[in-house]
């Protein structure tokens, strides 16, 4: 079955907002991505907080802006293609059908993003940034009528960070920096309702929310010797505190009267998602004129994300409308390299891998994403020592995530039913290209 044409908008318009502030679907981790239409792609993320070799340091690491001349500004864009698609298994309630969903990450599985930065110099050791970057969320978009409807139909959670920053350096080898993140989020969640009734559709559930969330981050760069600096930064918790009243369609008189009975129709559902603290160590270092190693350690605190399932888990007994979901704090570990091949061009290379935030067999089909790896490969072109230009791709494979999710009502009692199955050679390929110009 077709999904339905609102879900379809949503899809579309959250889509459009991905492609002009930059941002996409996570495939490891957790919900935030090192990928945002810049070289970062080709590197796997390596040297994230220590490479500030482009304006994207603003954003990456604002102590970085030391190390750039003048005023430089970059603007990228990149377009992933996800491979998300649910598998039936055999434990799966009947009842429940047999539609597996079709591609549920992103439009037909393609996401588009972008990003853009700006460093100024105001003296030689005093420099100010912008950064516009979306590098958390997630949008899904399953048919109406797949197996695991009474979970999840359509899902987005969207952060766009908007990030004022200033870098000082302290002296020729140390350099400190400080940013304000300003996150505009967006939530739109739909779930079918079981009306029990043989006769009956599906009703619906829906809850949807716009706020503005605050943090900080805070960076440091240190030379310590002339060929290897290391960074360090580390960016707060962001909260971002959804709420929406329950907004309900097509319920059958019965479970109206039940719900109205029980205060939960129309009642006011709070969804505190929060972006999680990371720390990031980074090292670069040059060991000649053509090869330059690139390293990282992360952490970010996904343990207290605090996204639920919404729905309803026994419509004959409605006793709330949401699900927790627990989480784990995530670990990061990247390794890559720069090789000049002539004085115009470098080529850059990746590797990283990601923990997973979620029980290993047993993910959730609102978020079906865990630990992952990631393989990077690009190229960069100076043009001229005004303008430099790079293109960059990345694989990032997450394996098969199976999902077990019992209930304790079978669909034809007012239950959820059983959901057993797999998301099969999970994978997403991005492609970037961005420029970077000195003023």
């Amino acid at each position: 079955m077709t999904r339905s044409g609102t879900s379809r908008r949503v899809v579309a318009a959250s889509a459009l907002a991905v492609g002009l502030l930059g941002g996409g679907p996570a495939s490891a981790g957790g919900l935030l991505l090192y990928e945002f239409g810049t070289a970062e792609a080709g590197l796997a993320a390596a040297g994230y907080a220590a490479r500030a070799q482009d304006a994207s340091t603003a954003f990456t690491n604002p102590a970085g802006m030391t190390r750039l001349e003048g005023t430089q500004v970059q603007a990228g864009g990149q377009l992933m293609w996800l491979n998300t698609s649910f598998s039936i298994g055999g434990g799966t309630s009947p009842a429940l059908g047999g539609n597996d969903g079709g591609r549920s990450l992103g439009s037909n599985g393609f996401v588009p993003g972008a990003g853009a930065f700006v460093s100024h110099s105001l003296t030689r050791d005093l420099k100010v940034g912008f950064s516009i970057a979306g590098n958390f969320g997630s949008m899904l978009d399953y048919d109406d009528d797949w197996v695991g409807r009474y979970r999840v139909q359509q899902a987005t959670i969207l952060g766009v960070q908007f990030v004022p920053s200033i870098a000082w350096r302290v002296n020729d080898r140390l350099s400190v920096g400080a940013g304000v993140n300003a996150v505009y989020g967006i939530f739109d969640q739909k779930v079918a309702i079981n009306n029990v009734l043989p006769s009956a559709a599906d009703g619906q559930l829906e809850l949807n929310d716009k706020t503005w969330g605050f943090g900080g981050n805070l960076g440091l760069l240190y030379q310590a010797t002339p060929s290897t600096r290391i960074g360090l930064t580390w960016t707060s918790q962001v909260d971002l505190d959804f709420a929406s009243p329950a907004r309900f369609s097509g319920l059958g008189p019965g479970l109206s009267t039940l719900l109205a009975s029980r205060g939960l129709l129309g009642a006011p559902v709070s969804l505190g998602v929060k972006i999680p603290q990371q720390v990031m160590a980074s090292a670069c270092s040059q060991i000649d004129e053509r090869w330059t190693v690139l390293a990282n350690v992360g952490w970010q605190q996904w343990s207290k994300f605090g996204e639920v399932e919404i729905g309803i888990d026994n419509t004959l007994n409605p006793t709330g409308l949401t699900t927790a979901i627990p989480f784990k704090d995530t670990w990061h570990v990247a390794l890559g390299a720069q090789y000049r091949v002539s004085e115009p061009w470098t080529l850059s290379f990746g590797v990283a891998y990601d923990s997973g935030f979620q029980e290993r067999g047993n993910v959730s089909p609102l978020l079906p994403v865990n630990a992952a790896w990631r393989f990077g490969v690009g190229g960069e072109r100076q043009v001229s020592k005004a303008l430099k230009w790079g293109i960059a791709g990345e694989l990032l494979y997450g394996g098969t995530l199976d999902v077990d999710k019992g209930s304790a009502l079978p669909p034809i009692l007012g239950g959820r039913g059983a959901l057993v199955g797999s998301y099969n050679n999970t994978m997403s390929l991005v492609v970037s290209v961005y420029a970077n110009w000195t003023f």
